[in-house]
């Protein structure tokens, strides 16, 4: 396992990003009353008459992980289910019709991860969103939401996390245990040793130089967004920290033929010459 020493990250006065709009074309779609597709670089968002009826991200785990994880529905029964439509939402979709599970257990996992994913669909992006529009609207038996209400709870996990540590470095990158003989950072420094909740134990356990917070929620059948929480608190106690990128290779030095220009290297190249030539 790899133990390192990592500085502290900078702090930043306040969250730049938080009282932004997160996404006007989302706005205007809700506004148009929309149906069809969002994607964006971090996520899916699937809109129904301007609603929010289902989102996915890379980085947030499914709602078969969140179901099948701790005994809520038997794998075989999501596989099943999955095997008769074609994706997550028509898959729990038709266990609702077919009464596998209590209704509220489905709906509740429903918006679960559908407010997990969420969140990182609707995280800043470098790149612009494509809307793809579906002529046949339809919201479906389990619960929507409105875009306003999921720009809402977005913003306050923004800020949840923002206050918890502000640099969102472990967020992504391969977690390891941090050296607890390294430096501390004025800001743990200020605050009092708190203990390892369980939750935060399990969390630490699986920190290994490869795995990331997304890989960590999959392992443990928890939310991203409450992974991310305990990340945050545990980088903040100087407990992990993200895995530093190694510095680029520095390049080959150029043959001697090809830096004959610069009358240094010209002179000892005649020098070398002579030298052979005796």
């Amino acid at each position: 396992m790899t133990v390192v020493s990592t500085p502290p990250p900078a702090l930043p006065v306040r969250d730049k990003e938080a009282g932004r709009a997160l996404s006007p074309m989302l706005t205007r779609l809700a506004e148009e009353r929309a149906t069809g597709v969002l994607v964006r670089e971090h996520g899916v968002l699937h809109l129904a008459e301007g609603r929010v009826v289902h989102a996915e991200s890379p980085l947030a785990p499914g709602l078969d992980v969140l179901l099948t994880a701790h005994g809520t529905l038997a794998a075989t029964a999501w596989q099943q289910a999955a095997a008769r439509t074609t994706g997550a939402l028509p898959a729990a979709e038709l266990l609702l019709r077919s009464g596998v599970l209590p209704t509220g257990a489905l709906e509740l996992c429903h918006l679960d991860a559908l407010y997990d994913a969420g969140y990182f669909a609707l995280a800043p992006s470098s790149t612009p969103g494509r809307f793809r529009y579906d002529s046949t609207p339809r919201l479906g038996p389990l619960p929507s939401v409105p875009v306003v209400a999921l720009e809402r709870e977005t913003l306050r996990r923004r800020l949840l996390l923002h206050r918890l540590w502000p640099d969102p470095a472990a967020d992504t990158a391969p977690l390891i245990r941090a050296d607890p003989a390294g430096p501390t950072p004025p800001a743990r420094r200020a605050a009092p040793a708190t203990p390892v909740t369980p939750r935060q134990r399990a969390v630490l356990d699986r920190v290994d130089g490869v795995r990331t917070a997304a890989d960590i929620a999959r392992n443990l059948g928890r939310q991203a967004f409450h992974t991310l929480v305990d990340v945050r608190r545990l980088t903040a106690a100087g407990q992990i920290a993200p895995l530093p990128t190694a510095p680029p290779a520095p390049p080959p030095p150029l043959p001697l033929a090809q830096v004959t220009t610069d009358p240094d290297i010209a002179l000892l190249k005649r020098l070398r010459d002579a030298l052979e030539a005796l």
